[in-house]
């Protein structure tokens, strides 16, 4: 049973991501966006992480969507033009399909020394190792992260407050 859901959460992943490429619609994106968030966190709780699945969804695919969708509406985009009517795109995208598909085959198939994932192994994933981590080794890029984040708050509501005037 994990494994078929595991199949059926992986395959929404990949096409809410297929779809957040090929939106137009900033704000289309950014829903895709978000399947492919609640996704990953069902995925993270198939592997056993019910921490860091529930940290998925409450700050990535609650707080910081609704950050990029309310960054999204100040800065009232519009659609964007198709970026693969260009010629050298139009070249370069079947090699580069098919490199990235013989790269996922290799990965599939089999990597030297690669052990199958099995579902529930993962113990690392608890609040206390988690905030263990936060707090000691990572907590730079923790703050750096949260910093930028009040960097890009502000810059959006300057570049809006430039179209108001």
């Amino acid at each position: 049973m994990d494994l078929i859901l595991f199949i059926i959460f992986a395959m929404f992943a990949v096409a809410s991501a297929l779809a957040l490429i090929f939106q137009t619609h900033p704000v289309n994106s950014a829903l895709s966006l978000i399947g492919v968030m609640v996704s990953l966190a069902v995925l993270y709780l198939l592997l056993g992480a019910e921490f860091i699945a529930a940290a998925q969804l409450v700050v990535y695919a609650g707080a910081i969507m609704v950050l990029f969708l309310f960054v999204i509406m100040l800065l009232n985009a519009g659609e964007e033009r198709n970026p693969w009517k260009a010629p050298i795109m139009a070249r370069l995208a079947a090699p580069v399909l098919l490199w990235l598909a013989a790269c996922a085959v290799y990965v599939i198939l089999g990597l030297p020394g690669y052990k199958s994932v099995s579902f529930g192994a993962f113990t690392a994933g608890g609040p206390k190792e988690i905030g263990m981590a936060i707090f000691t080794k990572y907590l730079l890029p923790f703050e750096v992260t949260s910093v930028l984040i009040l960097i890009a708050i502000v810059g959006a509501m300057v570049l809006a407050r430039k179209e108001i005037d």
